[in-house]
């Protein structure tokens, strides 16, 4: 056997044993009458000791020849350690060597295999094969897998089933761009990879499989942003004969059961906020509720004082960034700069400070007297020491500004801190939202997302004001989670393929084995999907995904470790009868 144990498990119960150990050379210190080596693998190190003074020569100067990250096999005894190491498990004994054989050389690596490495991201996405030896990225992985073999186990107990779904499937519109696989059996035929096992889950809705879950890859091939990935994995979840409450319960109690598993917080019920209050309180429908920076409409304070910017704007609001009033000018031009990024889109920030002494300014004294700066101020609720920041111009694009810019503040002012929790459901989304540009509405999940029961009759009168029967979990300011019950009445489905514009023969084409199946005496049914990898992320203090992934794809959706995407041979288009147009 290549060992008899780990490198993470030795301690001082063991001294004396005979043992074999193998691993990665972490480092060499080599004072020439004796040579330490510690020795590296999954669940640890263990120093390794020659002395010549007990070792042969052949021995020492084999240990000699040896350099980082060689692989190796040592068998000796473990003695007890002289400088103890309390930092580690195995600090307090050391291996004597007797035998050494090199199972693989290393070249020398592109970068240190410490936790705090020199090796740059892009670097260390080339050789991640070497990265994963390293404990951060090691110990995420582990976490990851230990939060996956959680939710198995809740979700088993809770009676669901593990069901695979296909990979290659047929493309239908879920709202990015397919990624499509040419099929050589089919010539100018194509599948598609799912960008979620939607259909299918429902059907398996439809077969009577009651509860299924299935931790399962998703694709979508759409304009990367920092943190998002092209294949990512949900934890993909159906149930029948439910109403909201009922998915809602259930999904709540697997986050608490996690959370409390893995941080020892334990959690009442989840509070619950409508998108509607979501986006006119915060700016957007996943707001991060560990902090406060409210939004505080001011149209009625602030308008008629010939400030153009504020008079002739849909909404003025602003937040109070308490304790904040001692900013330096130097501080508040930044965050002006900072809002004025194309990213943000913003012309500019108006703020208000209420002194210690309880005298206000503002960049808008121009405008503005004593009396309608202290009216401000009292709409803000806000205290001696608070500085207050004030958006304006089109109501949905300055909420959104707004919100970047509370988040932003957040970061810098430590309020969003990782071993804090704060849960929330997000409920009442739109079912609909118009598109200007193709002049039709558009899902705001997907088609197949129930109205709520009581707007029914706004599908033929207003569709616009129906309201999803859908919900989003957020934690800590990321939707961790989504889903909603689904219609399951053909006549119901068809009405809603008509409201986004399709016509009855490209709704057949693209869903009619759905719709067939709603002929056969389908359930009521609802689901919610988890995207793992964000769960993953936040739940161990973090919010980059990337970490959480073994191999994952950098922010041109490349995988630079093996050149992915690349050119295929001509020998493999001509067998799937398909040749390259390529714009120039």
């Amino acid at each position: 056997m290549f060992r008899t144990h780990t490198n993470g498990e030795l301690t001082l119960k063991n001294l004396n044993e005979e043992v074999t150990l193998s691993g990665w050379v972490q480092t060499i210190r080599d004072k020439g009458f004796m040579i330490w080596i510690d020795l590296r693998d999954r669940y640890g190190i263990t120093q390794l000791v020659f002395d010549q003074d007990r070792s042969s020569a052949e021995l020492m100067e084999n240990a000699k020849k040896l350099g980082r990250e060689f692989v190796i096999q040592v068998k000796g005894k473990v003695i007890e350690r002289v400088s103890k190491n309390p930092n580690i498990p195995t600090g307090e004994i050391e291996i004597l060597v007797e035998s050494l054989t090199v199972l693989n050389e290393s070249q020398i690596p592109p970068f240190t295999i410490e936790d705090e490495t020199d090796g740059g991201e892009e670097l260390r996405m080339k050789y991640r094969y070497l990265d994963i030896r390293r404990n951060p990225v090691k110990d995420k992985l582990i976490f990851r897998h230990k939060m996956a073999q959680k939710v198995r186990n809740y979700l088993s107990d809770q009676n669901f089933i593990e069901v695979e779904t296909p990979v290659l499937i047929k493309s239908t519109p879920e709202g990015a761009r397919d990624f499509v696989v040419p099929s050589r059996m089919n010539p100018g035929q194509f599948y598609a990879l799912p960008q979620s096992p939607q259909t299918f889950k429902q059907l398996l809705m439809v077969g009577g499989m009651d509860r299924y879950f299935q931790i399962v890859k998703c694709f979508r091939d759409e304009d990367l942003r920092a943190d998002r990935q092209p294949e990512f994995t949900q934890i993909d979840c159906e149930m029948a004969f439910v109403e909201q409450e009922d998915i809602m319960n259930v999904f709540e109690g697997m986050t608490k059961t996690l959370i409390k598993d893995i941080t020892g917080q334990e959690f009442g019920e989840f509070p619950r906020m409508t998108f509607a209050d979501a986006m006119q309180k915060y700016g957007n429908d996943k707001p991060d509720i560990r902090f406060g920076m409210e939004f505080v409409e001011l149209n009625e304070v602030t308008k008629g004082k010939d400030f153009k910017i504020f008079d002739e704007a849909e909404l003025v609001v602003g937040i109070n960034v308490e304790g904040c009033a001692e900013y330096t000018r130097k501080q508040i031009d930044e965050l002006v700069e900072w809002v004025k990024r194309p990213q943000i889109g913003a012309t500019g920030l108006v703020w208000v400070k209420l002194q210690n002494d309880g005298t206000v300014t503002s960049s808008a004294n121009k405008f503005y007297d004593e009396a309608a700066l202290k009216a401000i101020v009292e709409k803000f609720s806000a205290k001696a020491g608070d500085l207050m920041l004030v958006m304006s111009g089109n109501a949905d694009k300055v909420r959104g500004q707004l919100s970047a810019l509370r988040m932003e503040l957040g970061n810098r002012l430590g309020l969003r801190k990782g071993n804090v929790f704060a849960p929330l459901w997000v409920v009442d989304f739109p079912l609909l939202e118009w598109d200007e540009e193709s002049g039709r509405y558009h899902a705001m999940h997907h088609p197949f997302t129930c109205p709520k029961v009581e707007d029914f009759d706004l599908l033929t009168t207003d569709p616009g004001k129906a309201r999803a029967n859908a919900y989003d979990l957020v934690l800590n300011g990321n939707e961790i989670g989504g889903g909603s019950i689904r219609i399951f009445d053909r006549e119901l489905q068809s009405k809603m393929f008509d409201l986004l514009g399709f016509s009855k023969e490209e709704a057949e084409a693209q869903f009619g084995f759905l719709m067939n199946a709603f002929k056969y005496g389908a359930p009521p049914h609802g689901g919610l999907a988890f995207g793992f990898d964000r769960l993953v992320a936040i739940l161990d203090g973090n919010e980059v995904i990337r970490d959480y992934i073994a191999f994952p794809k950098n922010n041109s959706g490349r995988d630079v470790m093996i050149d992915a995407p690349s050119p295929v041979a001509q020998e493999q288009l001509d067998e799937l009868e398909l040749a390259l147009n390529l714009k120039a």
